[in-house]
């Protein structure tokens, strides 16, 4: 009886197509997408929203659909190429998901040419027995120009690339530097020697730091200062610029180039912690006690002068070598990089206590050369200069979280849950068929994972089972709701470190000015939330427990916070879906030049229609369909992640090393085929042999000795210590001067009953 009456509901959803024709219904509900034949996309796009009704279920229990009644058409444009065929004027969609050409009209084409890349806006929809029909609204160029992956991703996601006129007005009014006014009620800072550390090819800084021996306590510690960027003083709530911002949410990142959260005058100019010159900041000041565990800390909002600009490169050959050239170069800034080196070390050994999740992943940078073609695509090394401003920002972000918590003001969080049951038991079974030895409790800790990863550190297929841990984990999002982030093991996390290029960093900002100023902060009107708010709003809505309890209605303060912490996740999807975008269809053009050619690589992903290897010299994934695997049937085991020949009992599986030739390339597809170069078979077999029959890959070092983090682990203690003092003299120490000219801060007091 439910089953027939589930054939006669109807479900709304969106429509998602797939690009050989047939579609599916993305469910409001959260419930399994209902699968569109061919036939039924006859009617409608990619994106268009729907109500649609199950009419069967196929052999495996899927429910097959029919759109019974269009519910709004997809006001997204189209991207793709203008072409002319037997006189007819059409536009083949770049995004194959579309899966119908577009027809222009005569008149319809403006100054476009046969072959160029336009953005077409639909006159027509499409129809049972028609095709849709557009008109060109913008010509973008020839497929091949520099740069044209990054126009087409960037109106293919909707990403704002444009400020409006009002922005770059107000934009153009601000001052050129810091004025005398802009210092009033700041703490000047500007003869303590804040550097900042970022990448050879960063254009704005947003972070400085600076460390000190202090004593903490009885004890031994340090003073560790790291300023921000203070954008909250030049951008206000609810201005152009602000707004702009607002939409943005965050800057994205492609190869060349960048599109900024905020105009360029304030992110490479005014709001640059650029060496040199006077810039507006907001401090965490902080003492942390010899074991890393923050002692008491401070907020205050200051006036800098950057003394260095290093790199990564540069800090970790002086930390290396304390008499190398590098260090002469910077003779007397060195004494302060080995403090932050020594509070970083100090740091570790917390975060390591805590449990915190820390895998060795590989990441890539693509190199490219002046027309936009990939040179290189080379790995990205995490030095001790990257740790060690990674743990001082983690440090200020846990402190910006406390006391926006204890000041009970409302704010976004950054949260991090941990595995869902389903992904929980998906480890269990992998771990256990791998013979790890190790799983994972009914509610875990973040320090199991970290112990798992420990012990299997130096197995052959390590890479493969810290692989499977981070797949298990699910992704961090803002919300004023605070449940902790699982794999820092912190009660409570946020974003304070890039207000430059995130906008929930900038909402911290201001809420903790008004809190300093014992005011509230109150969001502006927000606009609508967009399709990809929507759709990160339900997702989350699935993966949230039903209460136990009635709940009280949240406010509308809460649901105005809510709305922007769903804002700022999707826009954030968003720009990675970009990001993801541009690097494929770079990659296809670069194997292009490739085809026929061989390459080792290592199996990255199993799926029951192939396997994803990714190649060791070139750090490009492609996909050995299973067809490409030999002439037997394989079957796809979820729990140890691996196709099995049924015949051979040959096995591919996370962390395989194979052999592949580039077959073929789709640069619309954004796809790489790849097929086993023959004799490849016996190799496989042997390594999975070796990988999963027992020996010494199952008696690892023990796991890590400590805690299980996250439950229990130490925080920076809350209380009044946590708010800042009085701004008056204080006696200055710090570059070795003695005396009080600037009214430097005194260091934060701990009080009694503090942990420390």
């Amino acid at each position: 009886m439910n089953e027939k009456n589930n054939l006669l509901a109807e479900f709304e959803g969106v429509v998602s197509g797939h690009r050989d024709g047939h579609g599916f219904v993305v469910r409001d509900d959260g419930q399994p997408d209902i699968y569109l034949p061919s036939n039924e996309m006859r009617a409608v796009l990619h994106k268009d929203r729907v109500k649609a009704r199950i009419v069967r279920l196929d052999r495996k229990g899927r429910p097959e659909g029919r759109v019974t009644e269009i519910l709004e058409r997809s006001d997204a444009p189209i991207i793709g190429r203008l072409l002319q065929e037997s006189g007819v004027w059409l536009v083949a969609p770049e995004d194959k998901r579309y899966g119908q050409d577009v027809l222009i009209p005569k008149g319809a084409t403006g100054s476009a040419k046969p072959g160029q890349v336009v953005v077409v806006e639909l006159t027509e929809p499409p129809a049972l027995y028609g095709q849709p029909v557009g008109r060109v609204k913008e010509v973008l160029g020839e497929i091949d120009d520099p740069g044209m992956e990054i126009e087409i991703a960037v109106r293919k996601y909707g990403v704002p690339h444009e400020f409006s006129q009002a922005a770059l007005a107000q934009a153009r009014a601000l001052p050129d530097h810091v004025r005398p006014t802009d210092l009033r009620q700041r703490v000047d800072l500007r003869d303590v020697p804040l550097v900042t550390i970022d990448g050879e090819d960063a254009r704005d800084f947003d972070d400085a730091v600076y460390c000190e021996p202090a004593k903490v306590g009885k004890g031994k510690g340090w003073r560790l200062l790291v300023a921000i960027a203070d954008v909250s003083h030049y951008v206000q709530t609810g201005s152009p610029i602000d707004v702009d911002a607002y939409d943005r949410a965050t800057s994205v990142y492609f190869p060349r180039r960048v599109i900024p959260m905020l105009p360029e005058k304030l992110s490479n100019g005014l709001c640059s912690l650029n060496p040199g010159v006077e810039r507006l900041c907001m401090v965490c000041d902080m003492l942390i006690d010899a074991k890393g565990e923050i002692h008491a800390y401070q907020f205050y909002p200051a006036v800098m002068f950057s003394h260095a600009r290093f790199t990564y490169t540069e800090v970790a050959a002086i930390l290396q070598n304390t008499r190398g050239p590098e260090a002469q170069n910077r003779k007397a800034l060195v004494p302060y990089l080995l403090n932050l080196h020594d509070v970083y070390r100090a740091l570790l050994s917390a975060r390591n206590r805590r449990g915190a999740v820390d895998f060795e992943t590989v990441e890539t940078q693509i190199v490219c050369d002046e027309s936009g073609r990939i040179e290189k695509i080379v790995p990205r090394t995490r030095n001790d200069a990257h740790k060690l401003i990674e743990e001082a920002m983690l440090a200020a972000n846990v402190c910006s979280a406390e006391f926006i918590s204890q000041s009970k003001h409302p704010g976004l969080f950054r949260v991090h849950e941990g595995p869902t049951p389903e992904k929980q038991e998906l480890l269990r079974n992998y771990l256990k068929a791998l013979g790890v030895g190790m799983t994972i409790s009914d509610d875990p800790a973040p320090g199991e994972f970290q112990q798992i990863a420990a012990a299997t550190k130096d197995r052959p297929d390590a890479q493969q089972i810290h692989t499977m841990l981070l797949r298990s984990m699910q992704q961090a999002i803002y919300t004023p709701i605070n449940s902790g982030h699982f794999g820092l093991a912190f009660e409570a996390y946020t974003h304070f470190t890039s207000p430059i290029r995130r906008y929930p960093d900038l909402l911290v900002h201001r809420v903790i000015k008004a809190i300093l100023h014992k005011q509230k902060y109150q969001l502006p009107a927000l606009p609508t939330p967009g399709e990809a708010h929507a759709k990160l709003s339900k997702r989350l809505a699935s993966r949230v427990k039903p209460p136990t309890q009635p709940v009280r209605k949240p406010s509308a303060d809460t649901l105005a916070w809510q709305a922007a912490g769903l804002h700022c996740s999707a826009n954030e999807r968003r720009a990675d879906e970009a990001s993801r975008d541009v690097e494929a269809w770079l990659k296809c053009k670069y194997m292009r030049e490739h085809l026929g050619e061989e390459f080792s690589g290592i199996v990255t992903a199993v799926t029951s229609f192939g396997i994803f290897v990714t190649l060791d010299a070139m750090y490009v994934e492609g996909l050995v369909h299973i067809t490409e695997l030999g002439g037997e049937y394989f079957r796809f085991d979820e729990a140890r992640q691996e196709l099995r020949g049924e015949r051979t009992g040959i096995r591919y599986a996370l962390g395989s090393r194979v052999q592949v030739q580039v077959s073929r390339v789709d640069l619309d597809g954004r796809r790489i085929d790849f097929r086993l170069v023959t004799g490849n078979d016996d190799v496989v077999l042997r390594a999975m042999r070796d990988k999963t029959g027992g020996g010494p890959a199952r008696d690892e070092a023990p796991a890590r000795k400590g805690g299980k983090g996250g439950r229990g682990a130490q925080r920076p203690a809350s209380g009044a210590a946590a708010v800042i003092p009085e701004l008056k003299a204080a006696v200055r120490k710090a570059a070795g001067k003695k005396g009080n000219s600037k009214g430097r801060p005194p260091a934060p007091k701990s009080k009694r009953g503090r942990r420390g």
